[in-house]
C-alpha cells in the first residue's frame, strides 16, 4: 500500500475545481475588469495565487478540457478538435484521485465526448488507424437524446468520475441530467428543450442577434443554478460521510448564446459597455481567412457556434452586457458553493482551482466568439489556485492548462500517471517570482475535410515566450508575431518587418514541438 493510501482520511485535502466555458481572462474583477462584478471570484483570488499569464493548450472546448484532465497536449491525447471523444481508457488525473480514495464527481458540462458537437464530425472514408476495442456506445454518453425519457444507465467510472450529472447544452437549451432536474422543479419541456435558432422561446430578445435573449424560464432552472445546487449536494453528502472529495463544478456559461435569466438579464446597460481597443484592427498582415471572418455578420453565421465578425458595434455591446450577466450569475453560484464548503468546516482543508476552458474574442480585432482566431482573447484564461496552507499572491510566470493536473496531484500527494507533459505550479504558490516555464505551446487543429471548404489552415501553432514574444505559425507557412510586453493588444504585427526575432521565435516553436512529442502512448504498463 502506498504512503498516500495509508494516510488517514483527514490528511487528504478536498479539491474543488470550478471551470467556466468561453470565459476571457479579463472578464473577472481580479484581472482588472471594473465593469463585471465578481465579488466571490475576487475573494477567492484574494485567498489564493492568481496566475496572470495563464494560457490554454488549445483554444477550443474539447481539446483543452481533455488537456486539463490528462495533463497532456491535444496532439498527444488525440482530441485535437470537437469532433472526437477522449479515449475511454485515457489516463486522467481525476482517475488517479479516485484510485487513491477520493470520492469524485462531475457536475455540469463535461464535453469530454462529442455529443454536444456532433455537427463537427466528418467520418473518414478509410479504415480507422486503431481499433480501440471499446464497446459500442462508449462515446455516446453525452448524446442528449439518451436523456429524453429518463436518466440512462451510467458507468461506474467516467474518466475517473464516480458520480456524474450533466448539463449538456449551452444558453437556454436544457438537456441531460439537468433536464430532469428542471422538470422536477416545474419546468415545461417546451421551454427547456429548444432549438438553437431564432425560433427558441424567449421573454425578451435582442433585435440585432437572436443569440442574446432572456430565457422563458426563471433563474432557478438555469444551468448555473443546477451546477451550484448539485455541487453543494455532493459536497454535503461527501463531507457527512467523512470522505475526501473532488468536485468538478463545470458551468456551461458564459458561452454563447448569451441568455442570462431573470434579474441577471438586466444587470448591465449595453450603452455602458466599453469596446475593445483593437476593435477596428484591419488585420492587414493576418491570413486572409481572418479578414473574411471579420466581415461575416453574426446574423449570417454558418451555424450558431461559427466564428463571426463584430460588424455591428451596438450588437457587440448587447453581447457584452449579456455575457457579463451570465458571469455575475456564475459568480453568485461560486459564492454559494464556497459557503457550503465553509458550512461543512472544510474550507481550510480544500484546495480550490478556478479557470476556463478557453476565451472569446468579444470584439478584439473586429472578431467575435472563438475558433481558429489565435489571439489572446481566446487563448488566455483566468486561473486561480487556492492552497489554504500558502499565503495569497500573484504571479506573472507563464502557465498552461496542462499544468493543472500535475499541480493538483503534487499538492495532494497523489502519484502521477505516465505521460504527463505539464509542470506542477506548486512552487509558484510559495514563490510567485520563480520561473517554471520559458514558453507555452498552443495547438489549434482542424481536419482537412473541414478546413479546406472554410479556407482555414488545418494546423495552427502558437508559442508564447517568457519574454513576451508571441509567434503564430500556420500550416500555410504564414506567420504572425507580436511583442506582448510593448503591445498587449496585439496590434503591431512584426514578422513582416523583424526577421531576426521571427527566426528566434520560429526556433523556439520548433524546440517546443519536439518536446511535446509523446513518449508514453503504447509504452509498457505495469
Amino acid at each position: 500500500m502506498s504512503e498516500q493510501t495509508s494516510r488517514s482520511k483527514g490528511d487528504r485535502p478536498n479539491v474543488l475545481f470550478v471551470i467556466t466555458d468561453q470565459h476571457r481572462a479579463d472578464h473577472v474583477g481580479f484581472m482588472g475588469n471594473t465593469v463585471v462584478q465578481t465579488p466571490n471570484l475576487d475573494a477567492l483570488a484574494a485567498r489564493g495565487t492568481v496566475f496572470e499569464n495563464a494560457w490554454v493548450a488549445n483554444p477550443v472546448c474539447m481539446p483543452n478540457r481533455s488537456s486539463i484532465m490528462t495533463g497532456r497536449m491535444p496532439s498527444v491525447h488525440g482530441v485535437i478538435f470537437n469532433d472526437r471523444s477522449l479515449e475511454w481508457g485515457a489516463a486522467t488525473h481525476v482517475r488517479q484521485f479516485r484510485d487513491a480514495g477520493w470520492k469524485t464527481a462531475l457536475i455540469g458540462k463535461s464535453h469530454l465526448q462529442h455529443g454536444l458537437s456532433r455537427n463537427s464530425v466528418v467520418k473518414a472514408d478509410k479504415v480507422a488507424t486503431v481499433d480501440h476495442g471499446y464497446e459500442s456506445g462508449w462515446d455516446e454518453l453525452e448524446h442528449f437524446e439518451h436523456y429524453e425519457d429518463g436518466i440512462p444507465e451510467w458507468p461506474e467510472d467516467f474518466y475517473g468520475f464516480g458520480h456524474v450529472e450533466l448539463s449538456i447544452d449551452h444558453g437556454a437549451r436544457i438537456t441531460g441530467h439537468h433536464l430532469h432536474w428542471a422538470l422536477d422543479r416545474g419546468g415545461r419541456y417546451e421551454d427547456l428543450v429548444v432549438p438553437m435558432t431564432a425560433d427558441s422561446p424567449a421573454k425578451r430578445r435582442s433585435d440585432r442577434w437572436w443569440q442574446v435573449y432572456e430565457p422563458p424560464y426563471g433563474e432557478e432552472l438555469h444551468s448555473t443554478n443546477f451546477v451550484t445546487d448539485r455541487t453543494v449536494a455532493f459536497i454535503e453528502e461527501s463531507s457527512e460521510a467523512g470522505d475526501p472529495w473532488y468536485a468538478w463544478a463545470s458551468f456551461p456559461d458564459p458561452h454563447h448564446p448569451m441568455t442570462p435569466p431573470g434579474e441577471w438579464y438586466d444587470r448591465h446597460d449595453p450603452t455602458d459597455m466599453e469596446l475593445s481597443a483593437s476593435l477596428t484592427d484591419n488585420l492587414e498582415h493576418a491570413p486572409a481567412y481572418l479578414r473574411h471572418i471579420q466581415r461575416s455578420a453574426p446574423k449570417d453565421q454558418r451555424g450558431w457556434v461559427s466564428p463571426c465578425g463584430a460588424t455591428d458595434h451596438e450588437l457587440l455591446r448587447e453581447a457584452l452586457a449579456g455575457t457579463y450577466g451570465t458571469i455575475e450569475f456564475v459568480d453568485d453560484g461560486v459564492g454559494r458553493i464556497l459557503a457550503a464548503v465553509e458550512a461543512q468546516g472544510q474550507l481550510d482543508n480544500t484546495i480550490i482551482v478556478f479557470t476556463a476552458d478557453h476565451g472569446d474574442m468579444m470584439g478584439d480585432h473586429g472578431l467575435m466568439l472563438k475558433g481558429f482566431m489565435p489571439f489572446r482573447g481566446t487563448q488566455q484564461v483566468p486561473m486561480v489556485v487556492v492552497d489554504p496552507r500558502e499565503e495569497p499572491g500573484r504571479t506573472a510566470s507563464l502557465s498552461s492548462s496542462i499544468d493543472l493536473a500535475p499541480t493538483l496531484l503534487e499538492m495532494c500527494g497523489v502519484p502521477e500517471h505516465d505521460g504527463i507533459q505539464g509542470q506542477s505550479l506548486a512552487p509558484l504558490l510559495s514563490d510567485g517570482h520563480s520561473d517554471l516555464r520559458d514558453h507555452v505551446l498552443i495547438e489549434d487543429d482542424l481536419r482537412p475535410a473541414l478546413a479546406k471548404p472554410l479556407g482555414i489552415p488545418h494546423r495552427i501553432r502558437t508559442i508564447v515566450g517568457a519574454d513576451g514574444l508571441k509567434l503564430t505559425r500556420y500550416s500555410t507557412g504564414e506567420t504572425m508575431l507580436f511583442d506582448l510586453e510593448s503591445d498587449p493588444d496585439e496590434l503591431v504585427e512584426l514578422s513582416h518587418v523583424d526577421a531576426v526575432r521571427t527566426a528566434t521565435a520560429n526556433e523556439r516553436l520548433l524546440d517546443s514541438m519536439m518536446l511535446a512529442t509523446d513518449d508514453a502512448r503504447g509504452a509498457p504498463v505495469r
